[in-house]
Formats: C-alpha cells, sequence, structure tokens
C-alpha cells in the first residue's frame, strides 16, 4: 500500500506525480485527481468548507460520513456535475491536466461521457429500454458505431453475469441484477475513473456484496479507480482508503486502510468471498 501523509484537510500521497496520458498504463499510487481549496454553499448552508483531497489512479476510495455532512456534494465537484464557489479540481486526463471546476458545462459534460463513469443508489436505468439498450446508450452518445456499441454492451454485461437477461426491461430484474446493470452501464465506455453515489443503499446484504464483488473485480480488471460514497462500513471495507466527511471537511485523522486489522473476511484475498476470487462469483442476484 502506498505512504500517505495524513493533514488536517485530507490525505496527500508522499511524492505523487501528475497521471500519465491516457492509453499509458497508469502507474498505482500516482494523482489522478487532486481537488484544493474546495468551498460551496446552497443558499445559507455551507455544504463545503475549503476541502482537498487527492484520488490516486487505480485505488478505491470510500468516502464516509453523516447524512448532510457533504460527501455526496464533493462527490458531484469533482466529478464535474457540480462547479463550486471557489476552489479547483485537477484532472490529469488525455494529454494535460485540467481544471474541472473552470471548464464550460459542455467541456465537463464531454469528461463525464469519455472519462469518468457515475453509479446511482437506484440504478436510474430507462424504464422502457431493455438492459442492453440502457447499456448501450453511453457508447452511442459517444459516437461508437450501434453495431459496435451493441456488442460492447453485451460483453460488459456478460461480465457482470447479465448474459441471460439483455432484453430485460428494468423492471423485469431483481434489485441485484437492475444494478449490476447499471455498473455495467458505467464501464462499458472503459472509463479512468469511476463515481459511485450509495451503489448498494437500495440493495439487501447478500445482492450489496454480489454487487461489490464485480464492482470491485471490473474496476481492478481495467485498472480505473472508484470513488464510493456510503454510509455502509461494510462497503467502505472493500476500499483501500477511506475519508470522513463532517461539516464540510475532511476530519483530520479520519483515514484507515482496508488493510488494517479491522478489515473484514471478506476483503481478505483468498477469501471466498473477496474480490475476484473463486466464490466471488458465485451467483447471487
Amino acid at each position: 500500500m502506498n505512504t500517505t501523509a495524513v493533514t488536517a484537510a485530507g490525505v496527500t500521497p508522499a511524492g505523487a506525480d501528475p497521471a500519465p496520458s491516457r492509453g499509458e498504463t497508469d502507474p498505482p499510487g500516482e494523482v489522478i485527481m487532486r481537488a484544493r481549496g474546495l468551498e460551496m454553499s446552497f443558499g445559507q448552508t455551507h455544504a463545503l468548507r475549503g476541502v482537498d483531497l487527492d484520488i490516486l489512479t487505480g485505488e478505491v476510495l470510500a468516502v464516509t460520513g453523516p447524512s448532510g455532512s457533504g460527501k455526496s456534494t464533493l462527490l458531484h465537484v469533482m466529478a464535474g456535475v457540480l462547479v463550486p464557489d471557489t476552489g479547483r479540481v485537477d484532472y490529469h486526463g488525455s494529454d494535460t491536466t485540467q481544471d474541472i471546476a473552470a471548464l464550460d458545462e459542455a467541456a465537463r459534460s464531454r469528461l463525464r461521457l469519455t472519462e469518468f463513469g457515475f453509479i446511482f443508489q437506484f440504478g436510474q436505468l430507462l424504464p422502457d429500454l431493455s438492459a442492453l439498450d440502457n447499456v448501450t446508450i453511453p457508447l452511442l452518445l459517444a459516437g461508437t458505431p450501434r453495431r459496435r456499441a451493441l456488442a460492447q454492451a453485451r460483453e460488459t454485461l456478460g461480465e457482470l453475469g447479465l448474459s441471460e437477461h439483455l432484453d430485460k426491461r428494468p423492471t423485469q430484474l431483481s434489485g441485484g441484477q437492475a444494478q449490476r446493470a447499471a455498473v455495467a452501464r458505467a464501464l462499458v465506455t472503459n472509463p479512468r475513473l469511476l463515481f459511485a453515489d450509495e451503489p448498494t443503499g437500495s440493495l439487501d446484504s447478500l445482492a450489496a456484496e454480489r454487487t461489490m464483488e464485480v464492482l470491485l473485480s471490473s474496476v481492478r480488471s481495467r485498472g480505473a479507480g472508484l470513488v464510493i460514497i456510503t454510509h455502509d462500513a461494510r462497503v467502505a471495507a472493500y476500499a483501500d482508503r477511506e475519508v470522513t466527511v463532517r461539516d464540510g471537511r475532511i476530519s483530520p485523522g479520519a483515514t484507515q486502510a482496508a488493510t488494517g486489522p479491522n478489515r473484514p473476511r471478506h476483503a481478505e484475498p483468498g477469501h471466498p468471498g473477496s474480490p475476484g476470487s473463486p466464490g466471488s462469483q458465485r451467483g447471487r442476484s
């Protein structure tokens, strides 16, 4: 695990350099996104108060905290969905470093479509489309020819154990299957960084575990990074690193590694329930 320095502002990796250009292999531990001085208010409510945070290439970062602490706002700002009142979000992307907060909406939209993936608590699949058509949409929006988009969507859904459910609409899928379809939609464009806002919040414990297993297995196999907003300590335990947000700030000393002594058995390499292990592929919805 990479050496990190814990500060009141967050966690800064020791000696981290900007990430390489897209298309190269991203070395683990390099900074892919760096937020500095993020401030954001909604009326009289201060959602973010001077937040500093680095995201490393290929890491799984859990962002935890009580309801209303500002963690979802932080995710939306770093993903370019919201623009902060002050501060910057430097993304080391394709061929250059861009301050996402300084981009216009069209540029941020392109970045979200080509570099990022999103997973939401309730999936947000389009109800009138099949699982296959839902997963194809990001590719079509990115200009991929339809035949190739369909083939890529089928492959990604198959990777998540949904080959037999391609033509089903979201209401015909179980909760776990629908959320895995949402994971497939987020992964199908091969993003470098995924943002997941309470991805298991609407699932029972078995479906949540299965969703996390396939999500982490797929993310790891691609070398992508993953930022997870969660209230669930079991979900946070899958992460390489955890930060806690309270009152719009990163709590000092609130970072811990999932490799520590409290790491659950399902997160241990080789355990039947660990991501990527043989037992993690057991068929649960």
